[in-house]
């Protein structure tokens, strides 16, 4: 399981990688593992106001459906275009390619809530 140290986590499997005050987010390596073959994403729309919990889409698999929450509050400044195309890129690079939006945060103090690698690490061992 690649749970990257430079990166934040949610404890519904999303991931947070911040620049100055925007956030890329996609889902962890764990929960596309336990998904298994991508099949269908579907993104927010550009400019679309978001809150921390919020679902902002969702993601198939062969084996199960899934909401894609928003790690934190913000506006969703962009998208990965060619992921609806190419959902296998989430299976592939979930930490690079597999990327999901960008958000503009709102609330830098919400960063505080999310967990770290290793908290998260902890936190996938427990559940299995």
């Amino acid at each position: 399981m690649n749970i990257p140290d430079d990166l934040k986590y949610t404890r519904s499997d999303e991931w947070i990688r911040v620049k100055g005050d925007e956030a890329e987010v996609g889902i962890t390596d764990y929960a596309q593992d336990h998904l298994s073959d991508i099949v269908y994403v579907e993104l927010p729309d550009v400019g679309r106001e978001v809150k921390a919990g919020e679902v902002i889409g969702t993601i198939e698999s062969v084996k199960a459906a899934a909401d894609i929450n928003a790690p934190v509050t913000g506006s969703v400044i962009a998208v990965n275009e060619p992921l609806p195309d190419s959902p296998e890129l989430v299976n592939k690079e979930p930490y690079g390619q597999g990327w999901m939006v960008r958000i503009r945060l709102s609330d830098p103090k919400e960063l505080g809530t999310l967990l770290d690698a290793a908290a998260y690490q902890k936190y996938c061992e427990e559940r299995g």
